[in-house]
């Protein structure tokens, strides 16, 4: 079972909201809320700064990326944490000799401070970052090496995401898809279009197998 990082094993946007406040503090600018940030927080440093800064050109947005992945990285694993069930579904895969990893578009070097910030660096069999390769999700490419990595099939892998690119990108790569509803989406994200195998409420709803995509059971 593979795994997107952020809204879906991490609830990273407490995190998230220390960044960008700081980086509005540093500008002389009040707080957002969570909620005006929580929406953004799959979609990445881009979305999130274009959030916190709704009045910055694009050219003004993509200079404060270093800057976010920077404070972020200060401001990593001090806020937020593992979503309700998480550790628990990881015990009960791990009790079921079920292999699991993670495939994020956060960058790798950010991706393994965060898995031994919660001592899963050894747990976690493998991980692609969205600078690990040539491409990142929604392409293919980070599913398909990592099924490869594992030594299994894309078929026999089943990839979680709260993200429409997640499942975009299981699609592609013939992996068995489940849309994590407990993540984070934009008012106007309709996950049930996203042509996802499964839907599932909470974490936990993964823990019975039978919930995972049928053709990832029975191959």
């Amino acid at each position: 079972m593979l795994f997107d990082l952020d809204g879906t094993l991490l609830d990273s946007a407490p995190d998230m909201l220390a960044t960008v406040n700081r980086m509005r503090a540093q500008r002389d600018r009040p707080p957002v809320a969570m909620e005006e940030l929580r929406p953004h927080v799959s979609k990445g440093a881009r979305a999130m700064s274009a959030a916190a800064f709704p009045d910055a050109d694009l050219a003004e947005r993509q200079d404060m990326v270093p800057e976010f992945l920077s404070i972020y990285r200060e401001e990593l694993g001090r806020h937020g944490g593992p979503f309700d069930d998480i550790a628990a579904l990881l015990d009960a895969l791990e009790a079921d000799g079920v292999t699991w990893g993670v495939v994020t578009n956060k960058p790798e070097y950010l991706a393994s401070e965060v898995l031994r910030a919660l001592d899963w660096q050894f747990r976690c069999k493998v991980l692609i970052g969205g600078d690990s390769l040539a491409e990142r999700k929604p392409h293919p490419l980070p599913l398909l090496h990592a099924a490869r990595t594992l030594g299994v099939d894309p078929a026999d892998c089943v990839y979680v995401g709260d993200d429409e690119r997640d499942i975009e990108a299981a699609r592609a790569a013939g992996m068995p898809s489940v849309v994590a509803l407990w993540g984070y989406r934009l008012g106007d994200d309709l996950p049930q279009d996203w042509g996802g195998d499964v839907m599932v409420e909470q974490p936990g709803e993964l823990l019975d197998p039978a919930r995972w995509p049928r053709r990832a059971v029975h191959g």
